[in-house]
């Protein structure tokens, strides 16, 4: 809701199974997102019920039949054409795939730097088929610094410092995510895909927690055990006074207020954080082109 608001929205999208999306809250948008999943088909296979990429797209295609009934395919084409898709997904892979456990099946069968080629090949895969469904304005960003997190830091953290391991599959997958960005960009033509480094804009507050008006980016405010960091946040969790202080709200999560930072990046951030473009560059290219 967050990124939402941001552009003036004022409601966020309902989830797509949701039995309340129909008619003209459709023309609103739809949330296809599912925790816990991946770009890879075993991620995520400890959770039930969870809705795979390839399902998600399926979705995507079934929800524009869907607009088109309530108003036609012709500006049902242009509603989607002209529509802001926001993908958040990768991190999860290595994290619930590749480091689950030690000697996981992805980390026996490819060293690091092999697996990241081959979910950066995977997730290509799905990109060019969102851009077949339709999907015009495409914003992707790439994992945060994942050794720096709550739940890292109490397993796999050293000295309190992040985990050194996860740090490197970070530093490797996003600027090889950004290249593939922009490799489908040239071969379709025109800036679809916009990359935001939420890396970078992680670490200037997981490094300066302080000049962003957080007490902490080490312990998650609701959560158990070092830092926070074990477990899901549930009733029967540590929960800090004051939410506003904490970078991370879960072991895992930003907070609301990181997540403002985050949004403000990627509306008004420099190239060091938006590649090609910020949001606010391109919303502002589609109201001289509409």
């Amino acid at each position: 809701m967050v990124s939402g608001q941001r552009i003036g929205q004022s409601e966020a999208p309902l989830p797509y199974l949701s039995p309340e999306l129909n008619g003209q809250r459709l023309l609103i948008g739809a949330n296809f997102a599912s925790a816990g999943i991946g770009i890879l088909n075993d991620t995520g296979i400890q959770f039930v019920n969870i809705i795979r990429m390839f399902r998600q797209l399926d979705y995507f295609a079934e929800y524009q039949r869907r607009v088109s009934a309530v108003i036609g395919a012709q500006q049902a084409r242009q509603l989607v054409n002209r529509a802001l898709v926001l993908i958040t997904v990768g991190g999860n892979d290595f994290v619930n795939n590749y480091y689950l456990v030690p000697y996981s099946a992805r980390s026996r069968q490819f060293t690091l730097p092999n697996y990241v080629k081959y979910i950066i090949s995977e997730y290509r895969k799905l990109l060019m088929r969102l851009y077949e469904l339709g999907a015009r304005r495409v914003l992707v960003t790439g994992t945060g610094p994942l050794g720096c997190v709550p739940a890292e830091l109490a397993l796999r953290g050293s000295n309190g410092g992040c985990s050194a391991e996860l740090q490197r599959a970070t530093s490797l997958y996003n600027p090889q995510l950004e290249q593939m960005l922009q490799g489908i960009n040239r071969k379709i033509g025109q800036t679809v895909f916009i990359a935001a480094n939420t890396q970078q804009t992680h670490m200037d507050f997981v490094s300066n927690p302080q000049a962003y008006g957080f007490t902490t980016a080490k312990v998650a405010c609701c959560g158990q055990g070092p830092n926070n960091g074990l477990g899901l946040c549930t009733a029967l969790s540590n929960l800090c006074p004051n939410r506003q202080l904490y970078a991370f709200w879960d072991p895992f999560h930003p907070s609301e207020k990181a997540n403002r930072l985050i949004v403000e990046q990627i509306f008004s951030g420099s190239t060091n954080y938006m590649t090609p473009m910020n949001l606010s560059t391109v919303m502002a290219l589609d109201s001289l082109t509409s």
